[in-house]
């Protein structure tokens, strides 16, 4: 939800600055500073919670931790993945009046690794032998 939600504030600013309404530049680039300074928020928490995780012993990988391969229900991963998708077009499609706005998917792509991190399931990590681990075969 809080991915939609941003997506809405970021849209309801850039595009109308971008097609004209001069008078939201401002609010614009602030909007979007704040939400990619959110965004570096998130992904510290979702790391560091990702790291706990893998120590724990999941076996952990970033297509399954941030794009959700594997990791999530297929209707939470469309809805992530899909506003994701969005704030880089509107991003890139306003970037001509609002340079910030391309940092912006970094928050919508934030929250599908602090979704992956906290409810994402994975596989346990094999233990690997003591004899692979010297890297060969003794």
């Amino acid at each position: 939800m809080a991915s939609w939600v941003t997506l809405g504030v970021f849209s309801a600013v850039a595009i109308p600055d971008a097609l004209g309404a001069h008078a939201l530049s401002t609010a614009a680039a602030v909007v979007s500073l704040a939400l990619f300074l959110a965004s570096i928020v998130i992904w510290l928490y979702a790391f560091a919670y990702v790291l706990v995780r893998s120590a724990r012993g999941d076996d952990i990988a970033v297509s399954s931790w941030v794009f959700l391969a594997g990791s999530a229900p297929s209707d939470v991963r469309r809805h992530l993945l899909l506003a994701t998708a969005l704030s880089v077009v509107i991003g890139f499609a306003t970037a001509w009046a609002n340079a910030f706005g391309v940092l912006v998917p970094m928050l919508q792509l934030g929250f599908c690794a602090l979704w992956g991190a906290r409810h994402g399931t994975y596989p346990a990590r094999r233990a690997v032998s003591p004899q692979a681990a010297r890297g060969g075969r003794g």
